[in-house]
């Protein structure tokens, strides 16, 4: 990969991280309710899954799912069912305190997984990322050693500055009208991800 290769893909990999989604809004939502150091096993949920699409993209694995209407059809309702659930649930747990303990870390990590692993944004974003920046003629491999540190890297600070931004706000929120009606807000995004991941269609990945 060129230099000017790896500039456009750095750029694109920017936006398309930096862009709110689910993995947002939960982290922080994670800073918010337990600061930012008991929410880093969420950021690296979020690496494991980055690591692993990368990894799936490579192999051609996510194009082929993509390809099923069928099988993107069922992830679609499934991925879309437990957004709406975390929003749902977010929302009627939004008038009572936070928990004074954090949760467990796996919780934490395992949560963030799933929250990352059925993103709208990813499969369509793998792809895209994929399908312009990868050249044909030169062995894969060789390309993933440019482009998963630089991904991985652009990643961590992403939804870490997101993390801190929930942390930020966690510790601003002293007023419980704030409070509420921050975490209705980051409730409803969830839902509406959910209703717009449902009703999304199949990405389909560029020649």
């Amino acid at each position: 990969m060129s230099f000017e290769g790896w500039t456009v893909f750095a750029v694109f990999w920017v936006v398309f991280v930096t862009t709110p989604g689910p993995n947002a809004v939960n982290c922080i939502t994670n800073g918010m309710t337990m600061g930012f150091l008991r929410s880093i096993p969420g950021i690296l949920a979020i690496l494991t899954q980055a690591t692993a699409f990368l990894i799936l993209s490579a192999l051609g694995i996510t194009a082929l799912i993509a390809a099923s209407p069928e099988a993107f059809f069922v992830a679609k309702l499934i991925g879309a069912a437990f957004l709406i659930y975390i929003g749902v649930r977010g929302w009627m747990n939004a008038t009572r305190p936070a928990p004074s303990v954090a949760r467990p870390a796996r919780n934490v990590y395992f949560h963030a997984l799933a929250v990352a692993t059925i993103n709208p944004k990813s499969v369509a974003g793998y792809l895209a990322a994929f399908s312009q920046f990868v050249q044909p003629n030169v062995p894969i491999w060789d390309q993933m050693g440019v482009i998963m540190p630089t991904a991985l890297v652009i990643t961590a600070l992403s939804y870490s500055g997101y993390t801190a931004l929930g942390a930020g706000l966690g510790r601003a929120a002293l007023g419980a009208v704030f409070n509420v009606w921050l975490r209705r807000f980051m409730a409803l995004c969830f839902m509406i991800y959910g209703v717009l991941l449902g009703s999304s269609s199949t990405p389909q990945p560029r020649g």
